[in-house]
């Protein structure tokens, strides 16, 4: 059941786009919370709010805080007409009107072509940071985020897509399925690869869930999965995929040792067409315990295996300062995921400037 309080906002903690983070006072004493201005509307100091508490009441790690439900009271005048007639967060007691690209750019998507954009897909959300670094690293121009639904829903909710954006390593997001609070909103996948060529003129696209994939020990139990489907989505809209492995050496669990069996299975299992795949430039033990993974999934039999070197994303993002984490470790703690995180935005953004190359008359 969803467990709703009442409670007073002590006062704005922080502020990005599309989110706001809170002190409420809940019942003892201040505690954590956030609001989606696009959902609640505007959030002042003194305001009666009710909350979603069951996180917090639950005791979860990095979910542990309240959620806004709404402003009690309102402001007169403060209540706009919805910008669309489309609605992401369907038929919760949250559902949200937005304006999507198939409303007001129909006719532009439906004669449009990703014209061999490489689409960079990632199953964990930590990793568009070093993919986008490694884009520009390589040379790419624009770079586009798309956010899928098989997580977070509100884009708001990143404050990594924040980061990136006041870096200067992403230059939009679109929001897609039931995902919202992109610069653009989509209804699929497609149309969101589309739209982030045709009206965000990327010349590489970076696809993940938002933040806060579910997991569990199971094979096929893991939300990370549907990036197969984004892998899936991209050639038939003329996109090139690009698929970013999981990889790790600090991970405890032994199924995320080397290569996650979440990538594997995506590669495997779940995408259907003929994908780049980025191998890291590792040394040693750790380089022998990649490609045997790879091989011994008979990975290579399917998709191009390319290994591409990482270190030209990190150093991007120490230049840039941008401070990313993935599970709580640094580039200092898990080289490794980081370095196939950054090799695929290194390959894509090769791709793009060759693909620049192609198409210059």
């Amino acid at each position: 059941m969803v467990r709703l309080r009442r409670g007073t906002v002590l006062r704005v903690s922080a502020e990005r786009p599309g989110a706001v983070e809170l002190e409420v006072e809940v019942g003892d004493g201040p505690e954590p919370a956030l609001a989606y201005p696009a959902l609640t509307g505007p959030v002042e100091a003194g305001d009666e709010v009710v909350v979603n508490a069951t996180a917090v009441e639950l005791g979860l790690g990095t979910g542990g805080f309240h959620l806004v439900v709404a402003v009690l009271g309102g402001r007169p005048g403060e209540e706009p007409a919805p910008p669309g007639r489309v609605m992401k967060a369907r038929y919760t007691p949250l559902q949200v009107a937005v304006s999507s690209v198939e409303e007001t750019h129909a006719e532009a998507l439906d004669g449009a072509d990703l014209t061999g954009t490489p689409v960079v897909v990632a199953p964990l959300h930590s990793m568009v940071g070093p993919i986008a670094a490694g884009a520009r690293a390589a040379g790419a121009g624009r770079v586009a985020y798309v956010m899928t639904d098989g997580a977070a829903l509100a884009a708001g909710f990143s404050r990594l897509v924040a980061t990136l954006r006041d870096a200067g390593l992403v230059d939009g997001t679109v929001t897609c399925g039931q995902a919202f609070g992109g610069d653009l909103e989509a209804v699929t996948v497609w149309t969101a690869l589309l739209a982030a060529r045709a009206l965000l003129e990327a010349e590489v696209v970076v696809v993940a869930d938002g933040p806060g994939n579910l997991g569990t020990s199971t094979r096929w139990g893991v939300s990370s999965l549907g990036a197969g489907n984004s892998l899936n989505a991209a050639p038939s809209v003329g996109g090139r995929p690009v698929a970013a492995l999981r990889v790790s050496f600090a991970d405890p669990r032994e199924r995320h040792r080397g290569v996650s069996h979440h990538s594997l299975t995506i590669l495997a299992d779940v995408c259907r067409v003929e994908a780049n795949v980025a191998v890291p430039v590792l040394e040693g033990e750790q380089r022998e315990a990649v490609w045997a993974d790879l091989r011994g999934a008979r990975l290579e039999e399917r998709h191009q295996l390319v290994e591409a070197d990482g270190r030209p994303a990190l150093a991007e993002l120490e230049r840039r300062r941008v401070e990313v984490r993935s599970m709580g470790r640094s580039p200092a703690d898990d080289p490794a995921f980081f370095l196939a995180a950054g090799a695929a935005g290194v390959l894509a953004g090769r791709m793009a400037v060759q693909g620049r190359a192609w198409r210059r008359p």
